[in-house]
């Protein structure tokens, strides 16, 4: 949620700031706005609401020219999308600029005192409360770090800053606790990013600023310090995605171009795991005598994440015989969990910076357990206070409804599964080698589908009208439809529910009627009879079936409207493939429909607030 991006330098400052709040579109955003110094100490703030094309156009005809500047798009919390409300904020006297992610918790006790000391707001945000703190102890101490240090002291919740002192004019400051934030590190001039891909054209070489951190940014020196304003070590990471992964190369949305690299993605994340016909895994920080005791396996996670937990489950109770729970990341900590000793919790995120998912981890460790995570940003906050992580290796995925980092999130709880079994003994080592090779022959699957994507294309045109759509299916199956059915939702705005295929007769089926749409999903062949049979009690009732299932399940496809034939492969592993179909059927509604398929409404692709 929200992007910022910020640059020192000798290049003019706008230019770059519009062009990494563009590659952060995708956290979802809707008014942005930049700070830029100008002549004399003046700090020129230019915001609109609505896209970056509008603050694109005041920034042309503006034309500000100064060399350190900070930016930001706004998804709004506090206070409606309006310019007043967009970022950045100014005190009154405008020389304190600041660029905000996150929530300030006690943002009304703050204003309130504030406003008894003669402060006046126009905004209803909680950010300005930030710009008026720091220009309260600004006065008092005279100093920005100081002032920067007792305002953070004061705050409740989660932030990144970054913030201009019109006194400090070859500065930028940042801050944060709890929502990402990294210094890029270039030649005579430096950044700030929420994300990488706003920098990566600039540089690959990025600091990640920790909790309760302050970065001074000069154009040729980066120093971070702790509240106490000691000064601490940072290490510097080097990002390896290419630029080019961050950008559409020739598709018409980021999405479609996802789906195809997912091939890839799954490639780059399972085989160098596989060493001669074994699974080491040795990410998973789990000895053998630990693997051998376990007892339960906590999976967190939100979203698309979570039902890759819900696949994780059914693969790794299935195999390795060890009880799974799957919780909703924002459930967690709130249900008091009770967690055994010889348990693993396992936090799964793309950006590797979900809120949610971040609590609960935390609440893992404070119950003493050993936590794993299995995320796709490196250096990200989940990865280092987890304590061990396995990374996917999707790149950069740019549109807010997730493809190929899902599917890679599946792969590795597939990795985890069999690695489990292997040290358990729970499976042969036959059956291991006959796994292995299908978790293998994934990646030329998905392509063999994505090779016949025009009748899907075809029969989404005939859908887009739908009101209301059904996904049913049981087992893996019903994991695999909680994704296709969020999909659905988020980028074509149809209301969409999956169910498991048993519980119809237990009152969803009122809701269908003549016309109704059901996808129907039937990859299990232990439980293929009773998803056949769950279906034609929709048929019969006037729903229109969309079948996904094998070529050996001719009883699914015969009373049909559409199908799609899978190709044949380990049943364990379906729900790897059956996304496929159900993510470009997504797409291709979201399109006839002429929606912004990249940037669903009211939807931002890193959560990083409650």
């Amino acid at each position: 949620m929200c992007g910022i991006v910020g640059y020192i330098g000798d290049s003019l400052a706008a230019p770059i700031l519009i062009d990494g709040l563009k590659k952060l579109e995708y956290r979802g955003y809707d008014s942005a706005g930049i700070a830029v110094f100008g002549e004399k100490n003046h700090i020129n703030i230019i915001k609109t609401q609505g896209r970056l094309s509008a603050l694109e156009q005041l920034v042309s005809s503006e034309n500000p020219q100064g060399t350190i500047g900070i930016g930001h798009t706004r998804w709004a919390t506090h206070g409606e999308p309006n310019i007043p409300n967009a970022h950045p904020h100014f005190n009154e006297s405008k020389t304190i600029a600041v660029v905000h992610n996150g929530i300030i918790e006690n943002h009304n006790k703050l204003r309130d005192r504030l406003t008894a000391r003669g402060y006046r707001f126009i905004s209803h945000t909680d950010t300005e409360v930030v710009a008026h703190l720091l220009d309260y102890y600004y006065k008092k101490e005279k100093n920005p770090q100081k002032a920067i240090s007792m305002a953070l002291t004061r705050i409740e919740g989660s932030y990144a800053f970054g913030i201009l002192f019109a006194d400090e004019r070859d500065t930028v400051f940042a801050a944060r606790k709890d929502s990402p934030l990294a210094v890029g590190l270039g030649e005579n001039e430096n950044f700030i990013a929420s994300d990488a891909p706003a920098i990566l054209k600039h540089t690959r070489d990025v600091m990640y600023i920790g909790n309760h951190e302050i970065a001074v940014i000069q154009k040729d020196s980066v120093k971070v310090y702790n509240l106490d304003l000691e000064e601490t070590e940072k290490e510097t990471v080097r990002i390896e995605w290419d630029v080019e992964a961050a950008e559409k190369n020739g598709f018409e949305h980021f999405m479609l171009k996802e789906i195809y690299e997912q091939p890839a993605a799954i490639r780059d994340t399972v085989s160098p795991r596989i060493i001669g016909g074994n699974i080491p895994l040795d990410e998973l920080g789990l000895s053998e005598n630990a693997i051998k005791s376990l007892r339960k396996i906590h999976i967190v996670a939100c979203g698309s994440a979570y039902h890759a937990g819900v696949v994780g489950k059914y693969v790794i109770e299935k195999l390795a015989r060890i009880p799974v729970e799957v919780d909703l990341a924002s459930e967690f900590r709130y249900r008091k969990p009770i967690l055994e000793d010889n348990s693993v919790c396992i936090a799964i995120s793309q950006s590797g910076e979900t809120a949610d998912t971040l609590a609960a981890l935390r609440e893992a460790k404070r119950q003493g357990l050993f936590t794993v995570a299995i995320v796709n940003v490196i250096g990200s906050t989940i990865a280092r206070e987890a304590d061990s992580v396995i990374y996917t290796h999707a790149g950069p995925e740019i549109s807010v409804a997730t493809t190929k980092a899902y599917s890679a999130q599946i792969a590795t709880a597939y990795l985890v599964a069999l690695r489990l079994a292997l040290v358990r003994s729970t499976v042969t080592k036959e059956r291991f080698a006959e796994y292995v090779k299908a978790l293998e022959s994934i990646p030329d699957k998905i392509a063999e589908l994505l090779s016949d994507k025009e009748s899907i294309q075809h029969y989404a045109i005939e859908c887009a009208g739908e009101k209301d759509i059904f996904f049913i299916g049981r087992g893996i199956d019903y994991a695999a439809a909680l994704e296709g059915s969020l999909k659905l939702k988020e980028i074509s705005y149809i209301h969409s529910e999956a169910y498991a295929a048993g519980e119809l007769k237990h009152g969803t089926i009122s809701l269908v009627e003549d016309g109704t749409l059901v996808v129907s999903l039937a990859t299990q062949p232990d439980l293929y009879e009773k998803t056949v049979s769950n279906t034609a009690e929709v048929t019969c009732r006037g729903a229109d079936v969309f079948a996904l299932t094998f070529q050996d399940n001719p009883a699914l496809l015969q009373n049909a409207a559409f199908s799609v034939i899978l190709p044949e492969i380990d049943p364990l592993f379906s729900a790897s493939l059956s996304v496929v179909p159900l993510q470009l059927f997504a797409y291709y509604v979201s399109l006839a429909k002429g929606l912004d398929v990249d940037k669903p409404r009211n939807l931002a692709k890193s959560v990083t607030v409650e």
